[in-house]
């Protein structure tokens, strides 16, 4: 499978990002939310895409489909564990902060994971493609191709404004 970027894949994204920008504000009210000035939170809009591609492959290699909540579980365990010890790299080698920090986990991992949250990330992933996304995908569909395009230019002024105001 070639990724293709289409409107799909960019409503997806900011779709999650922003829903990740409020869930993040609601339930974590001591922390700013993302790195960017904008409504969205990044991590959440990519994770959703990875677990949408972990998910097409998982469906493509395991025909039988009690199997496939098992995989999903595993694979997105530690798909998007590794893809937030990652981030919170990087994201502290460029910005200069620490976004997110599990160093008084019990099983932390470089501060930036840990267990406890590999297992949150697997069992997310699956709630998210059985209960959540169904639902979701509806709504994703039927954006409007303006609001998308007006979306994904905000996004992407955003995007060039806050990485030339990094080291101002």
């Amino acid at each position: 499978m070639i990724l293709v970027i289409n409107m799909y894949c960019i409503n997806t994204f900011l779709f999650y990002s922003i829903i990740g920008h409020f869930i993040e504000n609601i339930f974590y009210t001591k922390i700013d939310s993302g790195i960017l000035y904008g409504y969205w939170s990044c991590v959440y809009g990519i994770g959703a895409l990875i677990i949408l591609v972990i998910n097409y492959f998982i469906c493509k290699k395991y025909k039988n489909k009690l199997f496939r909540p098992i995989m999903l579980f595993i694979f997105s365990f530690f798909i998007l564990g590794f893809f937030e010890l990652v981030s919170g790299y990087i994201l502290e080698e460029t910005f200069g902060r620490v976004f997110w920090n599990y160093s008084d986990d019990l099983f932390s991992i470089f501060k930036y994971t840990s267990l406890k949250m590999m297992f949150i990330w697997g069992f997310s992933s699956v709630l998210f493609i059985y209960v959540i996304h169904p639902y979701m995908n509806l709504i994703i569909k039927k954006i409007p191709k303006s609001i998308s395009l007006t979306l994904a230019f905000l996004f992407l002024f955003d995007l060039i404004y806050t990485l030339i105001t990094i080291g101002n």
